[in-house]
């Protein structure tokens, strides 16, 4: 939940049931409980997840109706409580990645989130299997042509407004608006029939961290009771479907569910995240001038020019064999630097990246030639190719911070140079698996203390979540 999107929210008096107090279930009846869950899904036919709020409060994020939530808060006066992390930097949670695991191996087979988090998609659940009732702080929608812009930055407003950006198709160049509810607005249409489907189809809904309050969406997981199929809920705080319920536990999510797939036998995945940006070069046409070219170079968003950059703080460039030359530091957007130089004289920038709070690894360098006389060639290759690779590497590394050219494109008729960068800038693990006679320790992720290690001085940060809890789970 974005701290943003709930200070733009229209006051409403009547949220429902707020701060009611945790409960937790003892050891022994949570581990039993968590036993049962474990062969529910196992014994699963159509698997639906349907989750709240609950399960991006490890990630820090507040959630809305706890002890410390939202809502909770605000009732008491106490305005909104402050996030750990900048919003657009947080990563899934050991819940989100375990669900990722549980769709590639074909047992989980629809999401249904409240949230608007964007984190399901982060973490890699397939858009065509997830229905995101509430919007997405960070889509945008085309209202003429349907199409969906994911963002890398939160989106200014939320109501289905207007946002300032367009639709990129020139046969439509419709005006975007933000996907995000507001009060008033209806459950959209659909991801709505795509959720009331697969809820039909369940034999099995899994609600996760919800305190299915908000109608009409609280009801969609009943629906699965009309063809024998079974409610699970694994929530803190009392629910009004806990009586419709085969199961209820009372802990925290990521603890079930790192137990659960111990008790499966299967490893969640790492979240490794990748940003990308684009480098413009641009010379001047000078008609009058031929000793002298007059350049500007840009550091941009690949969602546009005006596009916001959160990731990047700062820009340092310099020119290494050119020590005459005057380095400069952009410390504002537009990341933008304007020089004249001689024509007949190559020169090579050295582009420093220096990245935002909330990135694994403090920043990357870019190396940047630049010829007047000489033309180059434009660059394509496969993205998704590109991608995986940097993700594998840092698999491998264990360490972020590995950047690749994409793409280069060159408009010689505008004299412009188009380069576009990806790179690692978060890597976490979030559990491992140790068996001895009958047990294993199952390692989750909690409070995030980080660890940082330089990888041969070149910016590449190893970050490392290791304040972990340990809890011994039978083994089947």
């Amino acid at each position: 939940m974005s701290l943003g999107y709930a200070e733009k929210l229209s006051y409403r008096e009547d949220v429902g049931t707020v701060g009611m107090s945790e409960i937790f279930d003892s050891n022994h009846l949570l581990q039993q409980k968590i036993e049962q869950l474990a062969l529910i899904i196992e014994e699963s036919k159509h698997l639906v997840a349907f989750t709240g709020a609950g399960i991006s409060t490890s990630c820090g994020i507040p959630d809305f109706r706890g002890p410390k939530g939202v809502w909770t808060l605000q009732r008491d006066g106490k305005g909104v409580p402050e996030a750990s992390l900048p919003f657009h930097r947080a990563m899934p949670s050991l819940t989100h990645m375990a669900l990722v695991e549980l769709e590639k191996r074909g047992i989980l087979k629809f999401v249904i989130s409240q949230n608007v988090d964007s984190l399901h998609l982060r973490s890699g659940i397939p858009r065509e299997k997830l229905a995101e009732l509430h919007g997405n702080s960070f889509r945008e929608i085309c209202p003429s042509c349907g199409v969906e812009y994911l963002r890398d930055f939160e989106v200014e407003t939320i109501g289905l407004k207007i946002t300032p950006r367009r639709c990129s198709d020139v046969k439509c160049n419709s005006k975007l608006r933000d996907s995000v509810l507001d009060w008033e607005d209806a459950l959209p249409s659909k991801e709505m029939n795509a959720a009331e489907k697969h809820c039909r189809m369940a034999d099995v809904v899994l609600c996760l961290g919800t305190s299915l309050q908000i109608t009409p969406a609280c009801n969609l997981p009943l629906k699965c009771l009309r063809g024998g199929g079974k409610i699970v809920i694994v929530n803190l705080q009392p629910t009004p479907k806990d009586k419709r319920a085969s199961l209820v536990i009372h802990g925290l999510v990521d603890k079930v569910v790192a137990g659960v797939m111990q008790l499966l036998k299967m490893q969640i995945p790492p979240y490794i995240r990748v940003d990308i940006f684009q480098v413009v070069f641009y010379q001047f046409r000078c008609v009058s001038e031929r000793k002298y070219a007059k350049w500007s170079l840009r550091v941009i968003s690949v969602h546009g020019e005006r596009a916001p950059l959160p990731f990047i703080k700062s820009v340092e460039v310099t020119f290494p064999e050119r020590p005459e030359l005057k380095s400069a530091i952009l410390e504002k957007q537009p990341f933008l630097l304007k020089r004249e130089m001689l024509k007949t004289r190559p020169f090579k920038m050295v582009l420093k990246v220096n990245f935002s709070d909330g990135c694994g690894c403090p920043f990357t360098s870019i190396e940047f030639p630049v010829n007047f006389q000489k033309q180059t060639d434009s660059i394509i290759q496969d993205k998704n190719v590109i991608l995986q690779k940097l993700k594998d590497t840092a698999m491998q590394d264990e360490c972020c911070g590995q950047f690749s050219l994409v793409e280069k494109n060159i408009l010689s008729s505008l004299k412009k140079e188009i380069a576009t960068y990806a790179g690692t800038t978060n890597i976490v693990r979030y559990c491992e698996f140790s068996s001895s006679k009958g047990f294993g320790d199952v390692k989750w992720v909690g409070k995030r203390e980080r660890k940082e290690v330089n990888v041969k001085g070149n910016g590449c940060w190893v970050a490392r979540h290791e304040n972990e809890i340990v809890k011994k789970l039978k083994v089947c």
